[in-house]
């Protein structure tokens, strides 16, 4: 499963998003914005906020999370969240002679699934670790033909290799990454991929996520995740129909 990290966030992330708010309704000056801001007052602020669908002041609020063993597949779908910064681990440069991999819950309880997968695996780093070295030895001998091959050149030489090796890994190959988003971003994220259809793997890691956001800010997120906690479903036919399930 998923293992996240929540690395760091806007200091008073909701007295910041109250303050930007609060200047767009009144004619205080940038230096008494906070003035009076009480918690209890914040509170109010947002919760009217809200009320009024006025969300743009939330991406005032960044929240940076550390987020490891997920798999390629997971990255592909969660960098179609544009209003996102991403740092993921590369497989040009770093080597996985030793790969970690995701196994997803369908085939992990499925003996037989189970073992066609690891031994899909298997396969996968056999045929990735056979494929750096047939590429680094080539790479090195063209050195040595032109002379004493440096550490330097050795070392781009073994990047060459894993850049085109990579093309071998499965989309089960582990990955991390360290992920930036605003608060108003962070809600949209959590209403699709905290929804029942959203994909076993990245659901999960939203709602991890989630968790975690409402600890760290619980009036920004209060009411986060799928549309069906507080309203009917907008999925139409394609509806899990299972929305007390999801409350």
């Amino acid at each position: 499963m998923p293992s996240v990290t929540l690395l760091t966030h806007t200091p008073n992330p909701e007295k910041i998003v109250a303050a930007a708010a609060k200047l767009c309704y009144s004619a205080a000056d940038i230096a008494d914005l906070l003035d009076g801001l009480t918690d209890e007052k914040t509170a109010v602020f947002l919760e009217r906020l809200m009320g009024l669908g006025h969300h743009s002041p939330l991406e005032h609020a960044v929240f940076t999370f550390g987020i490891e063993e997920v798999s390629r597949a997971l990255l592909a779908q969660i960098t179609r969240h544009r209003i996102a910064s991403f740092s993921v681990q590369s497989q040009r440069y770093v080597g996985l002679e030793d790969f970690g991999y995701v196994t997803p819950p369908s085939i992990a309880e499925d003996a037989v699934a189970r073992a066609a997968f690891e031994q899909s695996m298997e396969a996968a780093g056999a045929a990735y670790n056979n494929l750096a070295e047939a590429l680094y030895t080539r790479y090195k001998a063209q050195l040595e033909t032109k002379g004493a091959a440096s550490a330097d050149k050795l070392a781009a030489a073994k990047k060459q290799a894993i850049e085109d090796a990579r093309f071998a890994l499965p989309n089960a190959c582990e990955t991390k990454m360290v992920l930036t988003m605003n608060a108003r971003a962070l809600r949209g994220f959590f209403a699709q991929r905290c929804c029942e259809r959203a994909q076993w793997e990245i659901r999960a890691l939203a709602e991890e996520m989630l968790s975690l956001c409402k600890e760290a800010s619980p009036q920004l997120f209060a009411g986060a995740g799928p549309p069906c906690l507080s309203a009917p479903c907008p999925e139409g036919k394609m509806s899990c129909g299972r929305p007390r399930a999801s409350r």
